[in-house]
């Protein structure tokens, strides 16, 4: 432990503030003990507990906890969750719980959070990532230190085994709970851990110590990278979108990076649900730039590239639709409004001659192979086709409405492009129809 106690010691300072994640498994119990009795510096601590609420012994865990923080005078704060996506069920859990513990943080104006990742952590970590596939960040497996914007995460367990830490739970009469979930083999990380650490630590007792020098080597590298990027790379990417004529000017260990800082991003931090194949794939894409061209990408986001960009964001589910327009519509993010008169002449209104269509008017989705005959141009183009050149971007193309009449004769794209069924001021027309996007009409 006395590279724990160094590590402690070299990077606290007496009366600081600092937040505990947890469980009251036998890790954070461990280092929350350490914390307590240990460290030669004098710490104002809050201990954070997150009930995930998905075990009946979770409950109690809660008590138990909170019991030793009333017998250790440690402020105790809690939180429990009451609902979580079950298909995404880590990274939820991860999102919620960090969320949690930032408002602790902030609460207390604490300058340091703990969590007790340890060694055989970090080799599996480090294993699991090598063998799907990851990121120059991802493949160094868990920091020592990470520096988020008002506080630091800090491991300082890297430097030691679960057996370490068991050593010390028996020694120092500690009580702790077991998550027996963590045995099972249906999970990869329990299978690295029952297979393959036994055979690295009968090899080296020490070799957790050999993967944390990885670590740290890859950091100075993937740090080095950083600086380069937050000095020359500015124009090049924001934050869910990279610009792909600059992003194919720069080396491929800098495309690599950017890569991984838009990933980062989107999946916050949580790398390792990304393999080197979506990387490859996003790669390839960007290199192609065909426009409205997609990838699907895990957790319901698509990456997609769109005049000269390449973005990834959540994907949109096409909603099939067909309205009767009778005098106004309120739909999805817009409005359709039939009027008595109107001087514009944008895409936003259109003037109809009830003679010259089949009544009633449709709103309806967008269907392949679309086509409408484009006013002043008296020759069809495909929806999609006039879609593009106006630069509609995906978000709203994939449920923007078409207004057709009951032969499906399309009328009018709204805010993109009028048919040539649409009349000028000084024609012959009986139907005004004004369309009006919601954010508009509550700023009017």
């Amino acid at each position: 432990m006395h590279k724990v106690l160094d590590f402690l010691n070299k990077n606290l300072n007496d009366n600081d503030k600092v937040v505990v994640a947890c469980s009251y498994g036998p890790d954070s119990m461990a280092l929350l003990d350490i914390l307590v009795k240990d460290t030669i510096k004098n710490l104002n601590i809050i201990v954070a507990h997150v009930n995930h609420n998905v075990r009946l012994e979770s409950d109690n865990e809660e008590i138990c906890l909170k019991k030793y923080c009333e017998d250790n005078n440690l402020v105790f704060e809690s939180m429990k969750i009451n609902k979580i996506n079950k298909n995404n069920f880590e990274m939820e859990a991860r999102k919620i719980r960090y969320n949690f513990f930032e408002k602790i943080i902030k609460k207390y104006d604490a300058k340091v959070l703990f969590t007790a990742h340890h060694g055989d952590d970090l080799i599996e970590t480090v294993l699991m990532r090598l063998n799907r596939g990851s990121t120059l960040k991802g493949y160094k497996g868990i920091d020592l230190i990470t520096k988020k914007n008002n506080y630091k995460i800090m491991r300082p367990f890297l430097y030691i085994t679960k057996n370490d830490i068991l050593k010390y739970l028996e020694k120092n009469n500690i009580l702790y709970a077991i998550d027996f979930t963590n045995n099972d083999e249906i999970h990869t990380r329990n299978r690295f851990r029952h297979n393959v650490l036994p055979f690295l630590k009968k090899e080296n007792e020490n070799v957790h110590l050999k993967y944390l020098d990885y670590s740290l080597e890859l950091k100075l590298y993937d740090n080095f990278v950083e600086k380069y990027i937050e000095k020359e790379c500015k124009d090049i990417i924001n934050k869910n979108i990279i610009n792909i004529i600059k992003f194919k000017s720069e080396d491929i260990l800098i495309q690599n990076k950017l890569l991984e800082k838009l990933l980062e991003y989107i999946y916050d931090g949580h790398l390792e649900i990304i393999s080197k194949v979506h990387v490859e794939n996003i790669k390839y894409l960007i290199n192609k730039n065909i426009n409205n061209t997609k990838i699907d990408l895990p957790n319901g986001f698509i990456g997609i590239i769109e005049f000269n960009e390449f973005k990834i964001i959540k994907k949109i589910i096409k909603e099939d639709f067909d309205i009767i327009f009778e005098k106004s519509l309120e739909f999805n993010n817009f409005v359709l409004k039939q009027i008595n008169k109107n001087d514009e002449k944008s895409n936003y209104v259109i003037r109809l001659n009830s003679d010259d269509i089949k009544l009633p008017i449709h709103v309806r989705n967008r269907i392949n192979g679309d086509k409408m005959l484009v006013k002043n141009l008296n020759h069809y183009k495909k929806v999609s086709d006039i879609l593009t050149n106006d630069k509609i971007k995906y978000e709203i193309r994939q449920n923007i409405p078409i207004i057709t009449d009951d032969n499906n004769k399309i009328l009018w794209i709204p805010g993109v492009k009028k048919s040539n069924f649409d009349k000028e001021i000084n024609e012959k027309y009986d139907i005004i129809i004004k369309y009006i996007l919601k954010e508009e009409e509550n700023n009017e």
